[in-house]
């Protein structure tokens, strides 16, 4: 009986290659610590829905917290005003996490 070995591809490498990259590209500085948005992350890890990816957020916090670790330390809350139409303006709440 033959053991099984994984695929290595150029395809695959690339593709790794090619997330890599913009998980990269989206880290942020925040206290001179690198991080990511979670609004940012959303997209990359294709979540059309943020209310889907917020659930994946919580349970990642859930898990920060049942491991000991200081929840507000890997998971920053941001606040961010973003204009809206007609010269408004929002304050929406951002997760961070790195």
């Amino acid at each position: 009986m033959g053991s099984i070995r994984p695929i290595k591809s150029k395809l695959f490498t690339d593709e790794i290659i090619n997330l890599f990259s913009q998980f990269e590209s989206a880290a942020s500085e925040l206290g001179g610590v690198e991080c990511w948005s979670a609004r940012e992350l959303q997209n990359l890890l294709g979540y059309s829905k943020w209310e889907n990816f917020e659930k994946v957020i919580q349970k990642a916090k859930d898990a920060c917290n049942n491991a000991g670790e200081e929840m507000a330390y890997h998971f920053p809350d941001i606040r961010k005003t973003i204009p809206m139409p007609i010269g408004d303006e929002k304050e929406v709440e951002w997760s961070m996490c790195h």
